[in-house]
């Protein structure tokens, strides 16, 4: 049958039908594991009755007047997401990349505000900040820039995990006014930094008057452990980006800012149709209240730990296993062989997983996941990985 989507997608053979916790059922009520939650989008799991519940509700009382107006759920939302980082006002957009975008556009007025003619925003390799033009040009991933030149100017970038390099950019380059940085790259292959990595970034930052600014859509809303990756540092960035999980499946953005960051974007400088709508504002606000009530964070390092001990077991004695990484449900495990066919593989043995820069198999379960369907993980990707690489 001929398809009328644009194909910017290798889409696996497979429809989901419906789906409940960790599980996925596809149109022949095949269960799935799954264990990639959309790519760090449903935290919560698939049907939280939390979620169900808020869209309902709402969906029966208002999803649209516009930011002309006054909405109450957002301010609400907008007062949750303060108390839970530390920052000091927020706006609300559609998506990761949107609110990338609103950072950007950020900086660059921030940079004009200092009398920087052409402000810089510096960058890292392997990153990946989305695909708009703004953020595809941030991205450190060359594949997929590719085809869209001329990209967007203002950006200089450096390895990642190297403070060295970017202080040697900083002194070789005078119109650099921000740092974006991702504090795990997920894209890139799961790379964990030093753990004094963003306290260096600080510092940096505040001895040169930069932005220091966090990616934060894949790391936040309690994948590593804390509501945001940053906090494990003790440290508050200037500027952090929020998304994927904050609606649980509905689309919504976040950028926040803090301190001199916070008073850049003023009336007509920004905007969005249906950022922060009643909708979307009121399924995340379900899923900051199941986070808390659930006590999904704090669990989240012990799952997490639980996952990479049961897999650093099974694997320890395969040679073409390079690395097993982690911060709380956050998962890679990097082989020594580009890996893409695991995927399809994997979803022959009925479970969902990710192959990221080429030969890090990248885990992004559910935090809801139980003692058994981790235990399912670690047992069915592992043997897996050993047929595969001819160690069974």
């Amino acid at each position: 049958m001929t398809s009328h989507i644009m194909p910017t997608y290798q889409r696996l053979p497979i429809t989901f039908e419906r789906g409940e916790g960790a599980w996925l059922w596809d149109e022949n009520n095949n269960r799935y594991l799954d264990a990639l939650s959309g790519i760090a989008v449903c935290n919560l799991g698939h049907a939280h009755p939390a979620v169900h519940k808020a869209i309902c509700g709402q969906s029966g009382k208002l999803l649209h007047t516009s930011n002309i107006y006054g909405i109450a759920v957002q301010e609400k939302l907008a007062d949750a997401l303060i108390e839970k980082s530390g920052m000091d006002n927020v706006f609300f957009c559609n998506s990761g990349a949107e609110a990338n975008e609103a950072a950007i556009k950020l900086a660059r007025k921030y940079g004009h505000g200092l009398g920087v003619e052409k402000p810089a925003i510096m960058v890292m390799e392997k990153s990946f900040h989305g695909r708009t033009l703004a953020t595809l040009s941030a991205t450190g991933n060359a594949k997929v820039q590719q085809g869209f030149a001329p990209l967007v100017e203002g950006f200089i970038r450096v390895a990642y995990n190297d403070v060295d390099a970017i202080a040697q950019a900083i002194g070789q380059h005078d119109n650099i006014v921000a740092i974006l940085v991702e504090p795990i790259q997920g894209e890139g292959g799961v790379n964990i930094p030093a753990p004094d990595y963003l306290n260096r970034i600080r510092d940096l930052c505040d001895r040169h008057q930069l932005l220091m600014m966090l990616d934060e859509i894949q790391t936040g809303i309690g994948r590593t452990g804390k509501f945001l990756a940053f906090q494990h540092n003790a440290i508050l960035p200037d500027v952090c980006t929020l998304a994927k999980a904050l609606g649980n499946g509905v689309p919504i953005g976040a950028c926040l800012a803090r301190g001199k960051a916070a008073e850049i974007l003023t009336a007509g400088a920004h905007g969005s149709t249906f950022g922060g709508n009643p909708l979307a504002c009121s399924a995340a606000l379900a899923v900051l209240s199941t986070l808390d009530e659930e006590n999904l964070i704090e669990s989240a390092t012990q799952k997490g730990d639980a996952i990479c001990a049961g897999f650093t077991e099974r694997l320890q004695n395969n040679p073409h296993v390079v690395d097993i990484r982690h911060k709380g449900m956050m998962i890679g495990i990097e082989l020594d062989a580009p890996c893409s066919d695991l995927v399809k593989s994997a979803l022959q043995r009925q479970l969902l997983i990710n192959v990221t820069n080429e030969k890090t198999i990248r885990l992004l379960p559910p935090l809801i996941m139980d003692g058994q369907q981790i235990q399912q993980l670690v047992d069915s990707l592992s043997a897996l990985i050993q047929d595969y690489t001819g160690q069974s």
